[in-house]
């Protein structure tokens, strides 16, 4: 019935085989989450997933990409964008939701809707946990006409990969923490601006996001190819949108919980 109900408030689209942050990038934005929910909203969302449930499920969304459950689900997880969108634009995009590249805007409020109903459904919850997320990748609301990253080829470290993994897994990686080191780095690292990351809108977000994502492709015409240096480039800003994410997630969490 939960699956059912979720369901309703989400048209079927087509499939696409799109990740964000990888797993590792997941438990990150959810521990930091976790270690900034309050105490109640701590002991519901456990209620609901058990402890540190919304670490352990935060993968769930694309590991379940390959079974029928939720057959639609894969053009969830992002939104793709044009490029040289006016800002009236681009924030037209947070309610009047785009046919085409993704659902990630439309689903996400569809599933905050559901959990303002029922906020013991257990997918609603895994679901929005990995989707707050996936929101602050930059390849999941990068370029319609290169399908978000996944036909610009690149080397890294002498393997064929493209701009969208790099940016899903391959730069967490390189770090080497495991997520709990890395959610502590993030908020020794960051945690002096919580309160600014606190009152972001959310179209102040999007800004922000969108302005990184051009960043990223300036900064691609001219890169040498070297993975190190590019590792070195983007490490920070790529750890401080984890960062932001896991703030998010836990504002909303409390919100709802």
């Amino acid at each position: 019935m939960k699956r059912i109900i979720l369901l309703s408030f989400i048209s079927i689209v087509f499939v696409t085989n799109l990740f964000a942050w990888g797993a590792q990038g997941h438990r990150i934005v959810a521990a930091v989450a976790y270690e900034n929910l309050t105490l109640k909203a701590r002991h519901n969302v456990d209620k609901v997933l058990g402890k540190r449930g919304i670490i352990y499920y935060s993968t769930w969304p694309d590991d379940i990409k390959s079974d029928t459950i939720y057959p639609t689900s894969g053009d969830w997880h992002y939104q793709d964008l044009d490029a040289n969108m006016s800002d009236s634009a681009l924030i037209a995009t947070l309610t009047h939701y785009p046919t085409k590249g993704g659902n990630l805007f439309r689903v996400t409020d569809s599933i905050i809707n559901v959990l303002q109903e029922d906020n013991t459904q257990q997918d609603a919850l895994k679901f929005i946990v990995h989707f707050v997320a996936d929101r602050f990748c930059p390849m999941h609301i990068a370029r319609m006409d290169d399908l978000g990253g996944n036909r610009v080829k690149m080397k890294w470290f002498g393997q064929n990969t493209n701009l969208h993994s790099v940016w899903d897994a391959k730069i967490i990686e390189y770090n080497k923490y495991s997520y709990s080191e890395y959610a502590t780095y993030l908020e020794d690292t960051f945690g002096a601006e919580k309160k600014e990351i606190k009152k972001l809108s959310r179209e102040d977000e999007l800004r922000y996001n969108y302005q990184l994502v051009d960043s990223i492709y300036q900064y691609q015409q001219t890169w040498s190819g070297n993975a190190y240096h590019y590792a070195y480039h983007w490490s920070y800003l790529m750890n401080r949108q984890m960062y932001m994410a896991g703030i998010k997630l836990a504002m909303l969490l409390n919100s709802l919980y």
